[in-house]
């Protein structure tokens, strides 16, 4: 058969039932290996799972500056003409105000200025991020709102309709301009810590570092003077808190930008803000704001003043969204908006893409991700062919289902052996973990427990198996992230049915320590 036609009539003309599954492959062996893992109850990156249910408004998420990584783009320019297409009129309008190509820079064509220069790094992001959101608008997928952190607000607008592509390109590769003025002369970083705990903190140091950003719950980021900002990580790092410095070399959202304000305020004085066709949260003002506000002088407080991420994320979730696409060329915003919802139901927060992995890959993963929990995405607009193929019908279950009038005779011990003979292979990873677990020993329940966290952890870092990982070996040692670590928490959710937090692995720091925490869940209290 062919795949594309195939694809397309799976996706286009069957019955979408509430259990889903999509398998993605670049070719048919990949596809057969995907759809045996499937019918075998694996777990296999190329399988996305799900259970559809009632999902609230979807919200366009775009971040700051941090994202960016050599080759970003590259790979959705190069398989998607929307995308494409996006990009091209990007570097357009980026010309009247740039003396550099952003074709060129994406490219990484020789001679291109490279994204260590705030004043390309910026508008590169943006180009990126509103051409990942015209590609996920062009799957069926609409935002209801929008929301964006720092210099993100900029692409959040022109998406949300405020400002036409014009301004925008004008607003950041301007503003950006401006920035480079203030190179060198500060820095940024991060802290797992709450704003209170940082606030306290850093009260007893002056005004040398402040908190520039709030993400979450428990994710923070401060600005300063860079011996400032050392002393400050390696005390909070002593505390056993997790803090590093960011690539970011001018402190942004501190007094230090008050310099540049005369340099951002007097180039945008000709911008023409309209009120949007979307609710735009505001990061500035932690609420929705008629973007007819967005003004020369809105664009300079949203570079000097504290980012409100966290604020605005809640009233999303306040307000009744329950999916949350980020639109990035790697996450950023994905783990904080995850700990802001993980106490909701059927939240779904998704990233775009991922640096180090398949641009087409991850974005095609999270689409997936969102047919089957009942999203808004048609995936037949991801096939060029509208070519129908025939396809099998649905396979009995050979079950007797007549009812009978006399009672039925119980099984003999040769008819349950033969009965189990005949299942599938696979069949037992069918019953519930839980189930399994209670029917053990204690001994053998850890051994189950701890295969199926190392099974998922090798499916999470990318691994064909999970024979090279180390049960005892640290999660940060061995290649996790913050982004990584949230998606094993979503994964052993899914598989065990135990409400798993998106910081179980700063918790229970090896598979090994994860894998007992979930037996403890399973597992009575009175069981020996």
């Amino acid at each position: 058969l062919d795949l594309a036609a195939t694809g397309f009539s799976l996706a286009a003309t069957r019955t979408r039932f509430e259990h889903r599954a999509v398998v993605l492959g670049r070719d048919r062996g990949e596809l057969l290996a995907g759809l045996a893992s499937l019918s075998a109850g694996g777990e296999s990156s190329a399988v996305v799972t799900g259970t559809a249910g009632p999902l609230g408004g979807v919200a366009f998420m775009f971040p700051g500056q941090g994202s960016q990584w050599a080759g970003m783009g590259r790979e959705l320019y190069a398989a998607f003409p929307v995308f494409a297409r996006s990009i091209d009129a990007c570097a357009h309008a980026l010309a009247e105000w740039v003396d550099w190509s952003l074709l060129d820079v994406i490219r990484g064509v020789r001679g291109a200025p490279t994204y260590d220069r705030v004043d390309v790094v910026q508008p590169a992001l943006f180009s990126v991020m509103v051409s990942l959101a015209a590609l996920w608008r062009s799957w069926g997928v609409e935002p209801a709102a929008v929301i964006g952190h720092s210099q993100g607000e900029i692409a959040a607008a022109h998406v949300c309709g405020a400002l036409s592509l014009r301004d925008a390109t004008r607003v950041v590769a301007l503003r950006s301009k401006a920035l480079v003025d203030l190179n060198g002369h500060g820095g940024m970083a991060s802290v797992a810590q709450s704003e209170r705990a940082v606030e306290d903190y850093l009260a007893r140091s002056g005004d040398r570092v402040s908190v520039a950003v709030v993400n979450g719950p428990r994710s923070v980021v401060v600005s300063g003077e860079p011996d400032a900002l050392d002393a400050f990580v390696a005390k909070m790092t002593a505390d056993g808190v997790q803090a590093r410095r960011i690539k970011v070399d001018y402190a942004s959202h501190s007094h230090y930008v008050t310099r540049v304000r005369d340099d951002v305020v007097g180039p945008l004085a000709g911008i023409r803000p309209r009120s949007g066709e979307l609710p735009f949260y505001s990061t500035l003002h932690g609420e929705v704001i008629d973007t007819a506000r967005l003004d020369a002088g809105y664009w300079y407080d949203n570079l000097r003043q504290k980012v409100r991420f966290e604020t605005s994320a809640g009233r999303l979730a306040a307000d009744g969204f329950r999916v949350f696409v980020e639109m990035s060329p790697h996450p950023v915003l994905t783990v904080p908006v995850q700990d802001i919802v993980e106490d909701l139901d059927q939240a779904l927060v998704l990233s775009s893409a991922r640096r180090g992995r398949g641009e087409v890959e991850a974005v095609l993963t999270s689409l997936a991700a969102l047919h089957t929990a009942g999203g808004p995405a048609d995936l037949g607009a991801l096939f060029t062919t509208r070519r129908r193929v025939d396809l099998p019908t649905y396979a009995f279950q050979r079950r007797r289902y007549w009812l009978s009038s006399a009672p039925a005779p119980a099984p003999t011990a040769a008819a349950v052996a033969a009965e189990a003979v005949e299942e599938p292979a696979g069949a037992d990873s069918l019953v519930p973990l839980s189930e399994r677990v209670g029917a053990l020993a204690p001994d053998d329940a850890r051994a189950l427990v701890l295969d199926h966290v190392l099974e998922r952890v090798a499916v999470v870092l990318g691994h064909p198996s999970s024979a090279s990982i180390d049960p005892d070996g640290e999660f940060m040692k061995i290649g996790f992230d913050s982004m990584l670590s949230s998606e094993l928490s979503k994964r052993l959710t899914a598989s065990t049915g135990h409400k798993l937090r998106a910081n179980l692995v700063l918790r229970h720091p090896s598979p090994r320590q994860v894998a007992g925490h979930l037996v403890s869940l399973m597992t009575p209290a009175d069981t020996p």
